[in-house]
């Protein structure tokens, strides 16, 4: 496997890691862009929280930052980070099948 695939997953791994920051994905999933003040509003931690938060989502890629309304910035999720994570994990899945149908047959000899 490719060592960007991953650096990719691993950084999804780390971000999803946490369950505020699995909140904040989700509220973003379920609401739409938001700025960290609307976040702060729906969640119960603070707005400089949800800002740290949102500072590793974005390293991490899982959200973009976009300017909106006076100077506010909203953050939108992204999903190409999730998916190359789905297809690490494809992957170790397919690997431990093999090995698995290996053994099974190993076994029943």
């Amino acid at each position: 496997m490719p060592p960007d695939i991953e650096a990719i997953a691993e950084q999804v791994f780390v971000a999803l890691a946490d369950p505020t920051r699995r909140g904040i994905l989700a509220a973003l999933a379920q609401g739409g862009p938001a700025t960290a003040t609307d976040l702060a509003d729906r969640l119960p931690i603070t707005r400089q929280a949800i800002a740290k938060h949102l500072a590793l989502l974005t390293e991490a890629g899982l959200v973009t930052a976009e300017p909106g309304e006076r100077r506010r910035v909203r953050f939108r999720l992204r999903s190409a980070p999730m998916q190359v994570a789905q297809q690490f994990l494809a992957a170790l899945a397919r690997d431990w099948d093999g090995r698995l149908d290996a053994l099974r047959d190993h076994l029943d000899r």
